[in-house]
């Protein structure tokens, strides 16, 4: 098993533009590696292929290859974003930092969106993962919340997933809310799962804590396996297969 880089996870979520037979020379000969697909601009297909010293294949897409391609992450955002700006008017504005996300070496920061439930007691439900009860949250949509102390929150991210049958997706919490004690957790995405992934906010400290949506609020990694599993997600019918908006446990 092996990691995807930011190369991989790009051509995974962008709809490639050519299809080339890779060549590579072992000892005093050349030999053929597996065709790939590449996205490609025409400057740096033309550099790739001056960089060899025989010219690899190259196919193009067609148009509608390129349409029935589907994104391992959509929306995706193939860089890091740290910061976004105000317009004001046509001359004035300003640069708000935020929590970063997009496309990282290694992985990939997902946003959170504005659509949280956040943990009740008001109306005395008990949290039963076999028979939950809807009561026990308290439904929101805001640019940020507040969790109280040593309480929690369920959210989802902006970004719909789609991974691919050879891939296993692992979360790790972003340091910048990890060092404030807002722990963020999402179990393995496996093989051949869709769907908007919903995220559980702890906050660990004894005070209220502030969440912000449409940032950057954890890492994907990306597990290449080196056999393609017998069976995926979308074979044994997961019931979470599928969803939008936060989702609360199934049985």
């Amino acid at each position: 098993m092996s990691i995807l880089s930011d190369k991989q996870i790009k051509a995974r979520c962008i709809a490639p533009t050519h299809r080339i037979t890779r060549v590579s020379k072992v000892g005093s000969a050349w030999v053929e590696r597996a065709p790939e697909d590449v996205v490609l601009t025409e400057d740096e297909l033309d550099i790739l292929l001056g960089r060899t010293q025989i010219k690899p294949p190259v196919r193009r897409f067609t148009p509608e290859e390129r349409a029935d391609f589907a994104p391992m992450i959509e929306p995706f955002v193939a860089t890091q974003v740290r910061e976004k700006e105000h317009r004001i008017n046509a001359d004035q504005g300003h640069v708000e930092k935020v929590v970063s996300y997009g496309l990282s070496s290694y992985g990939y920061d997902v946003r959170c969106a504005d659509e949280f439930k956040i943990f009740t007691n008001v109306n005395s439900a008990l949290v039963d993962p076999k028979n939950f009860d809807e009561k026990a949250f308290m439904n929101v949509k805001a640019d940020e919340i507040i969790i109280p102390p040593n309480s929690f929150a369920l959210a989802r991210t902006v970004e719909y997933f789609r991974i691919p049958r050879d891939v296993l997706v692992v979360c790790l919490g972003k340091s910048t809310y990890a060092r404030c004690g807002i722990i963020v957790n999402v179990t393995p995405l496996e093989p051949e799962w869709e769907g908007h992934v919903t995220l559980e906010f702890s906050n660990t400290t004894p005070l209220p804590a502030k969440i912000y949506a449409n940032e950057g609020c954890a890492q994907f990694l990306f597990l290449k396996a080196d056999d393609v599993c017998d069976q995926s997600y979308k074979d044994k019918g997961g019931k979470y297969q599928g969803q939008t908006g936060v989702v609360t446990p199934r049985m």
